[in-house]
């Protein structure tokens, strides 16, 4: 029998993946990485759920380690003029890196989280792929994970069929949580700002103009961190029209109307490859640029550092430091931070 430690979150999600376990045959316990002052409710819930299903429970204290591999780089980016998206570099660094190392240590042979997600084995490798309930696919979150992290992790939702099933199976086990509501923010920005959360952690807001593409100067801006490409709303000025963010020129902002916000080339930095260590040619490929966003053919060139996505037609609002993942079907290529769009002069 495998030992499995389950992460479990407070949601229902999480406790659900111990139920299906047990069913299956794993021996499960559960465990809870307490990342940040503040984060003792969803401790407590986690412990409860725990305690329901009669199952062992462990508490990491990580607020540290958070601190440096999360929040750290969340706040970068953003002085960098990014937009970053710091679940994903939580998933890679914490919850299947030291999270992941601490269950090894305990003597658990995998650990296993409620995302919805399937990993399998072929010819040597392990492979990622979209769920079941593709409403709920959280693949787009998982794309940079390496052969050892998908090596000793199960995601039990996987073939799930619904959100519902879910629920159904948390009422029958008497779980408290079974009617939770989904969370739907970065958990240490649980209001949204995030410019506050940051400006309270020490970011000073770097100033600069507004400008428009050619380089004419608007107005002043608040700060250049405090903005991302594609949007049009809280920008404090009126030019007559529907204005939206194009990007950020140094500290300053640029400001278009929204058919200067497409772009067909995309530069990726960082990328992780799944079911290869790097293609040797240009490949097709369906490529998200957000979470919520539908995925959209494209060619995907390797380069040196990273790869070029030349999409089939343009796109709507490509922000740097956001996540782009490559899908061939349901099955997970890869995935990296972009870089930036790229004009034709700088792919001749």
């Amino acid at each position: 029998m495998k030992k499995v430690l389950v992460a479990l979150s407070g949601g229902v999600d999480s406790a659900c993946a111990c139920i299906l376990l047990r069913q299956r045959g794993y021996e499960v316990a559960g465990a809870t990485m307490l990342l940040r002052d503040g984060g003792e409710t969803e401790v407590k819930d986690a412990r409860l759920a725990a305690k329901q299903l009669g199952i062992p429970f462990y508490q990491f204290d990580l607020r540290e380690e958070f601190r440096k591999n999360v929040i750290a780089p969340f706040a970068e980016v953003y002085r960098r003029g990014g937009t970053p998206n710091p679940c994903i570099v939580c998933n890679r660094t914490m919850k299947f890196g030291i999270f992941l190392e601490k269950a090894l240590a305990l003597g658990y042979d995998a650990i296993a989280t409620g995302h919805y997600a399937k990993i399998f084995e072929q010819d040597g490798r392990f492979l990622l792929s979209a769920a079941d309930d593709r409403a709920k696919d959280q693949t787009y979150m998982l794309c940079t994970l390496s052969q050892y992290q998908l090596a000793h992790t199960l995601f039990p939702l996987g073939d799930v069929q619904n959100k519902d099933e879910v629920r159904a199976l948390a009422e029958q086990a008497g779980l408290k949580l079974a009617g939770k509501h989904d969370s739907q923010d970065i958990c240490f920005v649980p209001n949204g700002d995030y410019m506050g959360y940051l400006t309270a952690h020490g970011l000073v807001p770097q100033k600069g103009n507004y400008i428009t593409q050619d380089g004419t100067v608007l107005a002043a801006h608040r700060g250049m961190e405090a903005y991302t490409t594609g949007q049009r709303r809280g920008l404090g000025i009126a030019l007559g029209e529907r204005t939206y963010v194009l990007g950020k020129r140094g500290t300053d902002v640029i400001l278009g109307a929204e058919e200067q916000l497409y772009s067909d080339r995309v530069l990726v930095r960082n990328v992780k490859y799944i079911p290869f260590d790097r293609p040797e040619r240009p490949m097709r490929v369906q490529a998200k640029l957000r979470y919520t966003t539908k995925s959209a053919p494209a060619l995907l060139t390797p380069l040196e550092d990273g790869c070029e996505l030349l999409f089939d037609t343009p796109q709507r609002a490509v922000t740097p430091g956001q996540t782009a993942a490559f899908y061939d079907g349901s099955l997970i290529i890869g995935g990296g931070t972009i870089e930036k769009t790229l004009s034709e002069e700088e792919t001749k």
